[in-house]
């Protein structure tokens, strides 16, 4: 069951297991693109019925992240670059009228999953709660 991975009213949250065995839920924080202790909404997303509540699949859950991220934050370096590189691919598209073509959405996931774990190294590198730079380790594998 964990870890899971949710969109809440359009943000990500992921809940995982504690060290003791407990469940713990973190929500990106649009701000800093770090994770906010989210515990509060345990119960909401594991028993409720909201319907601002979808369950999400590790790569929806990190795509959503990182384009949440793009969106809100602005910097400089790598990871930043990239997400130029995606608004310049997505920016192409609106101009033209048309959606994307298999090849860009293949380019853009592939960004997105590596600026999430550069991303999240950089927060686990200071001593962020929440980070997990190995959360892609498999999707990254396969792709």
């Amino acid at each position: 069951m964990l870890p899971m991975f949710v969109s809440y009213y359009d943000s990500p949250v992921k809940l995982v297991e504690t060290a003791e065995g407990g469940v713990a839920a973190w929500r990106l924080a649009a701000d800093s693109g770090s994770w906010s202790s989210a515990n509060s909404l345990i119960d909401k997303i594991l028993f409720g019925t909201d319907d601002n509540i979808d369950v999400l699949s590790r790569d929806e859950f990190i795509q959503l992240t990182e384009q949440e991220r793009a969106r809100h934050l602005r910097g400089s370096g790598p990871v930043y670059a990239l997400y130029e590189t995606v608004d310049a691919i997505t920016d192409m598209q609106a101009r033209e009228g048309r959606y994307p073509t298999p090849r860009e959405i293949a380019l853009v996931q592939g960004i997105r999953r590596r600026t999430f774990v550069m991303f999240e190294e950089q927060l686990e590198r200071v001593g962020a709660a929440g980070a997990d730079p190995h959360l892609t380790t498999a999707d990254l594998a396969e792709g």
